[in-house]
């Protein structure tokens, strides 16, 4: 590991370190907090692991609520991370356990927020390991391309991968994400069970936030 990599684990690891605290939870155009810090969101299918990888990054149980029932986060919930940089926890696409209407009303806000929100700096898409990329990821790939937002796939549960599949897969995605031009060419694994992937992906989040306050 050369020393310029140390040195962003390390920043990871101190932004990460910080208290993060709760905002809002926005079900409504109108309830989006005000442009201020950068914005990171995780946005995937319903059940992909979104909220267990945001406890892992931030090192708590309880930060964004977990469930194995799709569809449980109905909200776009923003948190503040050490006063540098703002969390989306995004309901998910896909499947979901709640009625046609509230599917269709979630679906379109966060759709909105993810074309238009200026202070969006990346959106890490995740997407389960072992299934690899599905027609809705596609669809909203190819949304992020026409909008020009950056976006990065984080490949989840990798735990649950033998290490030759979980290579065919991340071939497979790479070949993909070659070929659209808001896709960040880096593809992160993790594992919000075992720990995979968590420091690499704090480094790489914490680059995207503002700088520490002088002391």
């Amino acid at each position: 590991m050369t020393e310029d990599e140390e040195r962003q684990l390390e920043e990871g690891r101190l932004l990460f370190a910080r208290e993060c605290t709760f905002l809002l939870g926005a079900a409504n155009d109108d309830q989006l907090p005000a442009l201020g810090l950068p914005e990171v969101a995780f946005a995937g299918r319903s059940n992909v692991g979104k909220s267990s990888l945001m406890n892992a990054l931030t090192g708590r149980k309880n930060l964004a609520r977990t469930s194995n029932t799709p569809g449980r986060t109905q909200q776009l919930n923003f948190f503040d991370l050490g006063g540098r940089l703002t969390l989306a926890d995004l309901p998910g696409y896909g499947y979901a356990r709640a009625s046609k209407s509230d599917i269709s009303h979630w679906t379109a806000l966060t759709r909105r927020y993810l074309r238009g929100r200026a202070a969006l700096r990346r959106i890490c898409l995740l997407v389960d390991a072992r299934h690899g990329l599905k027609a809705n990821d596609r669809e909203v790939m190819g949304e992020l391309d026409q909008a020009a937002v950056s976006y990065q796939i984080v490949l989840t549960k990798a735990d649950k991968m033998k290490p030759g599949a979980l290579q065919r897969i991340l071939d497979a995605i790479q070949k993909e994400v070659a070929r659209h031009a808001a896709a960040h060419p880096t593809i992160m694994i993790t594992s919000a069970a075992k720990g995979q992937g968590i420091a690499e992906l704090r480094a790489a989040l914490a680059s995207l936030a503002d700088p520490p306050s002088p002391e």
